[in-house]
């Protein structure tokens, strides 16, 4: 953070630090998963299957597993167990609405340590290998879909520490939902508990894209919400969080719209909204 000019966008301060091999952006997560995960085994191999994207349980099992095959499934499943509540490396999302549902996606915790599992360490490679300009187009050509990715667990907490501020102030367990072919997923579920919901008060699109929300999303939002448990149309409200904006045609067919001053804001100590980063 001290090497981070004031005001910088995290990309270019990314590419910027691709002229350092031994830059902290790099160094730092590295030195962190060699201190806890020293050997090379089943355990760092989980997590680095997950940095990289593997989420579901018989994905990881696939790409974790040795010359032998496949990690079983009693293997594989107290290892989890470890990582998300003893160790704290892991997270686990389960699909929010009102009847239970499955598969539950595994995520690496630690920011920092998912965008290293995710874009630093290939990036590191090429800087070690003395090809600083590859390493910049790997960092660009990835940051929009990890981004976008990364950035969802922060939303739904920030909505939940909010929730008392919001026109929806029960819904004070924020999630996401898909089914098993991940067709549809919906990127924010507001409601009463979770993982199974007594009460879905709102179902949320986010786009963090350079494009702001528009008819389209909004579309394909209404479409998808329909096939979410427990969803009711004309009763469950729509919300949205754009980092770009929205249009002003489909602001007024939305609950709540959020912007990312709003995200940060929740997290601040007064909840008051921030200037611009």
């Amino acid at each position: 953070m001290r090497a981070w000019s004031e005001g910088m966008a995290a990309p270019l301060f990314a590419e910027g630090e691709c002229e350092d091999p031994a830059s902290p952006l790099f160094g730092v997560p590295e030195a962190a998963l060699l201190a806890e995960f020293a050997a090379p085994d089943m355990t760092r191999r989980v997590i680095e299957a997950i940095g990289g994207g593997d989420r579901t349980h018989a994905n990881i099992a696939a790409e974790a597993g040795s010359r032998a095959g496949v990690i079983p499934s009693g293997t594989l499943s107290p290892a989890l167990h470890r990582l998300i509540y003893e160790k704290h490396a892991l997270a686990a999302d389960e699909p929010l609405s009102g009847r239970a549902g499955k598969p539950r996606l595994y995520r690496v915790a630690d920011s920092n340590l998912r965008f290293y599992l995710g874009i630093g360490r290939s990036v590191q490679e090429l800087i070690r290998r003395g090809r600083p300009a590859q390493a910049r187009t790997l960092l660009h050509r990835r940051w929009a879909s990890w981004r976008g990715r990364a950035v969802e667990p922060l939303i739904r907490e920030s909505l939940s520490l909010s929730a008392g501020d919001l026109p929806l102030p029960e819904a004070t367990a924020v999630g996401g939902w898909w089914n098993r072919a991940f067709d549809p997923e919906i990127d924010l579920i507001g409601a009463n508990a979770a993982p199974v919901a007594g009460t879905i008060y709102y179902a949320g699109s986010v786009k963090w894209l350079d494009g702001p929300f528009d008819q389209h999303d909004l579309a394909a939002l209404r479409r998808g919400s329909m096939a979410v448990p427990g969803f009711e149309p004309g009763r469950t409200s729509l919300i949205a969080v754009s980092r770009a904006g929205i249009l002003e045609t489909v602001s007024g067919q939305l609950a709540l719209f959020w912007d990312p001053r709003n995200v940060v804001a929740a997290f601040s100590d007064r909840g008051e909204p921030v200037a611009d980063q």
